[in-house]
């Protein structure tokens, strides 16, 4: 999609409107939570949480903090992930860990809450909004008490018990015409981001660079399927205890990486390079998909 076509929805847009209006930010949680909220601010410039040398870091959409110190996490979610409940999980975790220094009591830590606006519905239950706590499963009632919250926003759901607001900016999300002063508001900053000149390049650098990890991840799966095709193809050799059995499956898995790299629309000659099967095997398997 072009830069002058993105929407809030796109991730990018999404952050530099929350994170560069804060007020907007407040409104929204204040939206969909249906608290009080008297100012945010951010909690981390970098939003970069990395909290061991040799661990997995996360870097969080909006990351923001309010007056009384309760913190923040919004994410914007397009397309539909299978581990969206273990991400939320983490990314708690992740934010507690940032908060709480080493030796420090557990009572300093802070209220949050992990919400992801989702372009989909995660549980497929038709509800708006999603929202979970801890609580005790032989009595609901009873609540754990560890201030953690996870919501998940569905804009496709029922939406026939929510606040006019609450449905304007749903139908926002879905680029309806329904209007309202904070979709209005929405609006006029989502063409600001657009116009922004610095803004498009570093878009087009982000774009470029994720686009070059998914390369790089892509290649490297390939390798990997080659070797482990190369290794099933060995290991079938020696049960038949024919040099004939190790070759067929050392050409069988190159065939399948060849394939599957095929369907990857990946080139012809990089095919060739990885699978090391001919250029005239891999034009008849490509003619044979």
């Amino acid at each position: 999609m072009d830069y002058s076509e993105l929407t809030f929805t796109n991730n990018f847009v999404f952050c530099k409107v929350l994170e560069n209006n804060l007020d907007l930010c407040g409104q929204l949680l204040e939206l969909i939570l249906g608290v009080a909220i008297e100012r945010v601010e951010l909690a981390d410039k970098e939003k970069v949480l990395d909290i061991t040398p040799d661990g997995k870091s996360v870097r969080l959409d909006i990351y923001v903090e309010d007056d009384v110190s309760t913190v923040y996490n919004i994410e914007m979610q397009v397309a539909p992930k299978r581990n969206l409940p273990k991400r939320s999980r983490y990314y708690q975790g992740m934010i507690d860990l940032n908060s709480i220094e080493k030796g420090a009591r557990y009572n300093v830590l802070k209220k949050s809450y992990v919400i992801f606006v989702c372009m989909f519905d995660p549980f497929k239950e038709n509800l708006p909004v999603y929202t979970f706590t801890n609580r005790c499963k032989e009595m609901l009632e009873l609540e754990l008490g560890d201030e953690t919250t996870k919501v998940f926003v569905n804009p496709y759901g029922d939406t026939e018990e929510l606040s006019e607001r609450m449905k304007a900016f749903f139908g926002y999300l879905k680029e309806e015409l329904t209007q309202s002063e904070f979709t209005k508001r929405l609006g006029e900053e989502v063409e600001k981001v657009r116009e922004n000149k610095e803004w498009r390049r570093e878009y087009m650098a982000w774009i470029s660079e994720l686009e070059e990890s998914k390369e790089e991840a892509r290649e490297e799966g390939w390798e990997e399927g080659w070797e482990e095709g190369r290794e099933e193809g060995r290991e079938e050799g020696r049960e038949e205890g024919r040099e004939e059995g190790r070759e067929e499956g050392r050409e069988e898995g190159r065939e399948e990486v060849a394939i599957s790299m095929l369907k990857d629309n990946v080139p012809i000659s990089k095919i060739i390079l990885y699978s090391k099967l001919s250029e005239s095997r891999v034009l008849e398997l490509q003619r044979s998909l």
